[in-house]
């Protein structure tokens, strides 16, 4: 039986880069959500002339479209994440730009038909209004609030759940940047951690569920974790989705 020291190291050297979580496999499962993101994301991408991925992290989800349009572009902030992304997305003929998640975006007005964007840490609804086409869209894939929590509530202790990734916030932010809110939806999905060295390597990964985590500082609350898993044979906890499409209103012709 691997003990509770070997399995927080393995978590704490797994490396992070990119937005790929088969690391994962046969240590930690988790629902998908029922609307299929990656497959509606290609659709569109198939009928795009111009599309745009905000915040791609590594680019895996982008990268893996049927069908690229003529022009595509993806932003990313964090630099490892860049490097990755620039390798997944090259086949597909992507151009990545390092651009900060709080930043105005680096394109002209009405640049895209299609932006899209998978669990963006926020979103600049006056950005996306302003480069995407009139009659364009923007698909989005968000976590919302109280996501992870009881890992959060393991780690930290009781916490307020915070109110930011309100779904019906989304839609009050998109329609006062002008943009017309046409699908929503949400899901709660169940998360089960097979053993602590899968919960240690999701909170470096994952670096908002618990802020400023390293195995140092919370090595005990790690310790209850493993004790826990070992005694229910998985930690459970609930990740909370919405998916947001939104367009903008199209130019009106003459009378």
């Amino acid at each position: 039986m691997t003990s509770f020291d070997e399995l927080v190291e393995e978590g704490a050297a797994a490396p992070v880069e990119g937005w790929d979580f088969s690391w994962f496999a046969g240590r930690a499962t988790e629902e998908r959500p029922p609307w299929g993101y990656a497959r509606l994301m290609g659709r569109r991408m198939a009928t795009a002339e111009a599309g745009l991925d905000v915040q791609t992290g590594g680019g895996e989800v982008l990268a893996a479209i049927p069908e690229a349009p003529p022009r595509l572009a993806a932003t990313e902030s964090w630099p490892p994440n860049v490097a990755v992304a620039r390798r997944n997305l090259a086949p597909l003929g992507g151009t990545v730009y390092e651009v900060a998640d709080d930043a105005d975006l680096p394109f002209a007005a009405e640049s895209f038909d299609l932006v899209v964007s998978r669990h963006p840490t926020l979103t600049r609804w006056d950005e996306i209004a302003r480069v995407l086409r009139p009659g364009g869209t923007y698909l989005s894939q968000q976590i919302g609030n109280g996501t992870m929590r009881e890992l959060t509530v393991a780690m930290m202790g009781p916490v307020p759940a915070g109110t930011a990734r309100d779904p019906h916030r989304a839609v009050a932010a998109a329609r006062e940047a002008g943009l017309t809110v046409v699908n929503l939806r949400e899901a709660a999905l169940r998360a089960e951690f097979f053993d602590v060295g899968a919960v240690v390597h999701f909170l470096r990964k994952v670096i908002w569920t618990v802020p400023g985590f390293t195995v140092e500082a919370y090595r005990d609350q790690l310790r209850a974790v493993h004790e826990r898993i070992r005694a229910e044979g998985a930690f459970v906890a609930w990740s909370r989705r919405f998916l947001v499409e939104a367009t903008k209103p199209a130019l009106r012709g003459p009378a």
